[in-house]
């Protein structure tokens, strides 16, 4: 009988309530209200965004108020530009030793050289040959950096990255070096770039250490496709939602985190326009359906 790990470390992440890449999504937004919605709804972590206090001790004895923890925090760098990548190490360090003071174990890095978030491009650009090279170099120095720190780098495939297709991702995963480069496993950003989130979970098993379950509507995501709009205007329209609200199959996905002993963080996020998608009712959504999965599951089992 294969036994079950079901107790998974379960946070969710405040873009629901106030999105990151998009500002005045969430802006009027308090983040104490935020943080006590989360503990209400049982979640035990969050990520660090962009209106969370920035010294360690302010935003320490915030989580603590409302019981939260921090999971980690994602950190863009532009390890692709020849002209920019030594103070985006810098700048990435400072990042790391950040969250290792606020007692994180992971680093979420996420290239933004040529990507639509950062460049305002229709696509994410094409990295030649000499930029894949650094990239993939950068990755590593940045991983080992984490590693003598004793911390773990997660690469985070991203819609509108130069890391965003199927072969993108197969692509930096084969190059980099496993020691030191693993990879966070994004359910909904890994459906946007065409790569079964199941597959994806398979291929790097071995090398997933955080997770992030998000949910995506593909008729939605097909018409926007369809009318050629941004991945911000994407965002807003509703692409992507809460596990079980859209058209991604959980089930064996958790399952076989359950049965390789999954140890990480979970995270949920849905990047939504929150004036159209009340944070709280969709976050008490997807825990109640992660729930009902991880019952299932056992009773399956047993």
């Amino acid at each position: 009988m294969t036994k079950l790990n079901y107790e998974f470390h379960l946070g969710i992440a405040p873009i629901s309530w106030i999105n990151d890449d998009i500002p005045g999504l969430g802006d009027d937004t308090d983040i104490k209200d935020v943080l006590k919605e989360m503990n209400e709804l049982g979640y035990i972590a969050t990520e660090k965004g962009r209106t969370f206090p920035d010294e360690p001790t302010e935003l320490k004895d915030l989580l603590k108020k409302y019981d939260i923890v921090l999971a980690s925090q994602f950190v863009s760098v532009m390890f692709s530009r020849k002209n920019l990548y030594k103070q985006e190490m810098e700048k990435f360090k400072e990042n790391a030793l950040f969250l290792k003071d606020m007692g994180c174990n992971y680093v979420i890095v996420c290239e933004m050289g040529g990507s639509t978030l950062q460049d305002n491009m229709e696509t994410p650009k094409k990295l030649t040959e000499e930029e894949w090279d650094l990239l993939v170099s950068n990755f590593n120095k940045a991983g080992k950096f984490c590693e003598e720190n004793g911390l773990e780098l997660v690469i985070h495939p991203h819609a509108g990255t130069v890391v965003e297709q199927k072969e993108d991702v197969d692509y930096i995963m084969e190059k980099t070096d496993s020691r030191y480069v693993n990879l966070l496993f994004d359910t909904g950003h890994a459906f946007y770039g065409n790569y079964d989130p199941y597959e994806q979970l398979m291929n790097y098993i071995d090398r997933i250490k955080y997770v992030h379950y998000k949910d995506v509507r593909s008729s939605v995501l097909k018409e926007t496709r369809k009318a050629g709009k941004s991945f911000k205007e994407e965002v807003v329209t509703g692409i992507f939602t809460v596990p079980g609200d859209g058209d991604i199959d959980f089930k064996p996905i958790i399952k076989k985190l359950m049965e390789t002993n999954y140890y990480g963080w979970v995270i949920v996020e849905a990047e939504q326009d929150p004036a159209r998608a009340n944070p709280y009712e969709y976050a008490k959504k997807a825990i109640n359906y992660l729930n009902q999965i991880e019952q299932v599951l056992l009773q399956e089992i047993n």
